[in-house]
């Protein structure tokens, strides 16, 4: 497994194995993640190996997607477990930028996606998607991978950069992969180290606010209104959440459909709806989802 710390060490990699830009003969599948490898990471390494000729997998804490009073330099390092799980899973190479590398100074120019990154976990962290979609659209342009992959976990990331890479006609395609879970339902990530134990137990109160709702709308006509009453009343259940948003929002546009509107007649006229969640545990602020998709049999 090679190890590059430059942009012009991963390009040269890349090069010598015919899987750089212009007459290559290898496809590439991408994975990129800020480090701290879970078994979410693991799926989506798992899934490039299966579609492509070889695996690049990077490690970069972006400064630019945190926000002043947000976790930068806390947030969960560590480099060389990150590298024996990407050698047993069998990764071909592994960028390793430092910020330097990837921001020798500061940028003047950001790449911004309008709309679809305003509202959410865009209205709550100003200028988070702004950070992501600069740092993956420099990795893009440094890695030039056919595939690029992303869990679902944060389908309002996955939606901002398939816009993105649609708007600037970028040459990878944005591989949505399915949101991995513990045994208990909590969405696996790398901050879920930072809940004690009694934020651990009441943490998975998402999931199963998604599962009630699932499960009502087998039951029964909500509209939006009631589907997000009751979104809101399940994650209440837990004492110590406190909830930042709990919205049902149409996909991938994340327009907001009439409070009104019943949810499954908006589903069964064609439109794919997701009930998003943001909840933090004293400082720890989680995220999940579950996506309501039109029967297209």
């Amino acid at each position: 497994m090679r190890r590059c710390y430059t942009v012009e060490d991963m390009r040269q990699w890349l090069a010598d194995n015919n899987a750089y830009k212009f007459g290559k003969t290898k496809t590439v599948g991408f994975v990129p993640t800020m480090g701290y490898l879970h078994d979410g990471h693991m799926s989506l390494l798992e899934q490039s190996k299966q579609d492509n000729d070889l695996t690049v997998l990077s490690i970069f804490v972006n400064p630019l997607q945190f926000g002043p009073s947000e976790d930068f330099e806390r947030y969960p390092r560590d480099e060389e477990r990150d590298l024996r799980l990407a050698e047993l899973c069998g990764v071909d190479a592994v960028f390793l930028p430092s910020v330097e590398v990837m921001y020798p100074h500061k940028p003047l120019t950001t790449v911004r996606v309008s709309a679809i990154a305003d509202v959410l976990c865009g209205a709550s962290r100003p200028g988070h998607f702004d950070g992501v979609a600069t740092v993956v659209s420099k990795l893009l342009h440094i890695v030039s991978p056919d595939r690029a992959y992303f869990g679902m976990k944060d389908a309002q990331q996955v939606a901002v950069l398939t816009q993105m890479t649609a708007d600037l006609n970028l040459d990878t395609a944005i591989v949505r992969c399915p949101t991995l879970r513990e045994e208990d339902g909590l969405a696996l990530s790398s901050r879920n180290v930072y809940l004690t134990p009694e934020e651990r137990d009441q943490a998975t109160v998402l999931y199963a606010s998604l599962q009630t709702l699932q499960q009502s709308l087998k039951e029964q006509r909500l509209s939006v209104a009631q589907a997000e009453q009751l979104l809101a009343a399940s994650l209440r259940e837990a004492p110590l959440a406190i909830i930042e948003y709990a919205e049902v929002r149409t996909f991938p546009r994340f327009g907001q459909p009439s409070p009104h509107s019943c949810m499954q007649d908006i589903i069964q006229q064609g439109t794919t709806l997701l009930a998003a969640l943001a909840v933090k545990f004293g400082t720890t602020r989680l995220i999940d989802n579950m996506v309501y998709a039109p029967d297209r049999e």
